[in-house]
């Protein structure tokens, strides 16, 4: 539901699976390992949420956004630091 509500569908997604880029990581997440990646469709770049459930065999998208330039570098990968 909050993809569509971003405009992201689960198609553009899954289409943009060949550009996937990790740019964060985070194993000790709360619930299941996750991971930040970039990927882009269209000439429009996006960040996916995916939490791996390795035990269950399952990759769970948590959520996809398209970054802010206000929180991003250029090139959408590297977040900006905060003094």
């Amino acid at each position: 539901m909050r993809l569509e509500s971003r405009f992201i569908s689960r198609r553009v997604v899954l289409d943009s699976v060949a550009c996937f880029q990790l740019i964060e990581s985070y194993p000790d997440d709360k619930y299941l390992p996750s991971y930040l990646v970039w990927s882009e469709h269209a000439g429009n770049a996006f960040h996916v949420l995916f939490a791996a459930d390795v035990p269950g065999d399952n990759v769970r998208i948590v959520t996809a956004y398209r970054p802010s330039r206000d929180d991003w570098e250029a090139d959408l990968k590297t977040r900006r630091r905060r003094p």
